[in-house]
């Protein structure tokens, strides 16, 4: 797996009331990934290199293209080389499992999407609304507050980039308790894409009885990438939007921000957040 290019390393002028100096600052890396599926082009994504095959997969589940590992076939970066004459591992082609129909593409969905928002080029909102084939609706998992409460540092904990950069957005899984995975990426949509990728490529979809905490806000995107995945409470440490409230309503989520310290804000499905899990 190509992981090279995570962070960028630029000289820097620090501007602070004892004078101003030159350092060496490290930068999260931001390069554009081209996925194609069968080998067209479906999306460009700005992301931060790496576990780019889980955020292909990611991302076709979260647009219901894809149920689980077996659709694909086979996933391979293109050739593409970049000024020095390496190959830049920024095209990434999958092709879909025979019988696995391919993504329909219609003029409302333009599928450019920035490293901050990927909806941002879909047309309509219905278009948005995706099916889950996971529905998170009937997961009786229980969480109680103190287990929560302990999701952002051990998120924090596990953030490598983050320390060094400063600069990335992190998503990680919690099943009874347990922090499976986490991945960094400039965009919080595409960290969450890499943990649903993975969790793809272990079989673990749908994710029954599991936690996904992001940094940052929730977002309606997120929201629905969970409920792709059959998530049944997604928790972030900062707002969530209103159309993610009612996102999760309609998914029967349970949906938690502005989780710091010792309290949290429960926006749905609260019965799933109780004192005795």
């Amino acid at each position: 797996m190509h992981m090279g290019r995570v962070t960028v390393r630029r000289a820097v002028e620090r501007v602070s009331p004892s004078g101003r100096r030159r350092r060496i600052d490290a930068l999260a890396a931001e390069e554009p990934m081209e996925l194609r599926v069968n080998g067209k082009a479906l999306a460009v994504t700005m992301r931060t290199p790496g576990h780019d095959v889980e955020l292909a997969h990611g991302f076709l589940l979260s647009e219901g293209v894809i149920g689980s590992s077996e659709d694909i076939s086979i996933a391979r970066f293109c050739e593409g080389t970049g000024p020095d004459g390496m190959n830049t591992y920024n095209v990434l082609d999958v092709a879909l499992a025979e019988g696995v129909p391919p993504p329909d593409t219609g003029v409302e969905r333009n599928f450019y999407t920035t490293s901050s928002c990927g909806v941002c080029g879909k047309g309509a909102l219905d278009a948005v609304k995706l099916k889950t084939r996971h529905s998170p609706a009937l997961d009786e998992v229980r969480v109680t507050p103190e287990a929560l409460t302990g999701f952002p540092d051990a998120l924090r904990e596990r953030q490598k980039v983050f320390e060094s950069t400063g600069g990335l957005h992190a998503a990680g899984l919690f099943v009874d308790g347990e922090l499976l995975v986490v991945r960094e990426d400039v965009g919080r949509h595409n960290a969450v894409d890499k943990v649903l990728g993975w969790a793809v490529l272990q079989n673990l979809v749908p994710l029954r009885g599991a936690v996904l905490m992001v940094s940052g806000r929730a977002s309606f995107e997120l929201v629905q990438k969970a409920a792709m995945a059959g998530i049944p409470v997604l928790a972030a440490v900062s707002a969530p939007s209103s159309l993610a409230v009612e996102l999760a309503e309609e998914q029967g989520m349970t949906l938690i921000g502005f989780l710091r310290g010792d309290s949290m804000n429960v926006y749905t499905g609260g019965e799933r957040v109780v004192e005795t899990a």
